[in-house]
């Protein structure tokens, strides 16, 4: 990724922060090896301009990188970090203050999976928020080899039916007409689809290649509460050139550039 010049700031304990999407925003994250923000949290962080005013909520947030991204573009929006390790919402309370964001941003440590009271008693309360954007992990357990990193396995899946319960509880926070962006493994339309339908309308789906001539290897899906507008797929997104460099779009949304879906 493109990083700004210069060196990253140091904390109390010598830690460095990483310069993310053209170093427009600081970002303390875990060892290299651990769960970090990458491509993935990139695309859903460019996925659609928030109205200056917005509620973002950023539902799964490890250390914030996506509504950080997103709450620094629309200087009026109020953000919402609902991460369940605490340790990761540490360092998401830090990136909001080493950002500037911290007057504007609310940390809530809670589990999405959670029984609904323990979720509001959490704070993750009806019409929370105009805009959800989330990243749920990616697999069932049992269906894949997890990372000997806890960090790291819990970040990439849940039990079986979690897909369904954590987007159930993003429709719950959302206000009515709200907007849910969400990335996943292109594999798991079928699967996204499902768990959408009779909860949200007007979904959008946008695949996403590595390269033109390869499977798309992931899904960004936009969708808005109650609406019942039709279901739409929309051109893919590349993310490579045939030489391995970023294509245009590909290194805009890199820098913090530009939007995959400037539609409202």
């Amino acid at each position: 990724m493109p990083e700004a010049e210069g060196e990253p700031p140091e904390s109390e304990n010598g830690e460095r922060a990483d310069l993310w999407l053209g170093g427009s925003l600081r970002l303390y994250q875990p060892p290299r090896g651990a769960h970090r923000a990458g491509t993935d949290a990139v695309l859903l962080a460019g996925l659609f301009a928030p109205p200056p005013d917005a509620v973002i909520c950023d539902v799964g947030a490890g250390t914030g990188a996506v509504g950080l991204a997103a709450a620094r573009r629309a200087p009026g929006a109020r953000l919402v970090l609902v991460e369940r390790d605490p340790d990761l919402a540490a360092r998401a309370r830090r990136n909001a203050a080493l950002n500037d964001l911290a007057e504007r941003t609310t940390i809530l440590v809670a589990d999405v999976l959670a029984p609904g009271a323990a979720r509001r008693a959490a704070g993750l309360v009806p019409d929370l928020a105009d805009i959800v954007l989330t990243n749920p992990p990616f697999f069932e357990r049992g269906t894949y080899r997890a990372s000997p990193v806890a960090g790291k396995a819990d970040a990439h899946g849940f039990a079986e039916g979690g897909l369904t319960s954590w987007l159930r509880t993003c429709v719950d926070i959302l206000r009515p007409k709200g907007r849910l962006g969400l990335i996943h493994r292109a594999d798991a339309l079928p699967a996204c689809l499902d768990a959408l339908r009779g909860r949200f309308g007007a979904v959008a789906v946008r695949p996403v290649h590595a390269r033109a001539d390869e499977p798309a290897i992931r899904i960004l899906v936009t969708a808005r509460k109650g609406s019942r507008a039709p279901f739409v797929l929309r051109p893919a997104l590349i993310l490579h050139e045939a030489s391995g460099r970023f294509t245009p779009a590909a290194e805009a949304l890199h820098a913090g550039r530009g939007w995959i879906d400037p539609s409202p």
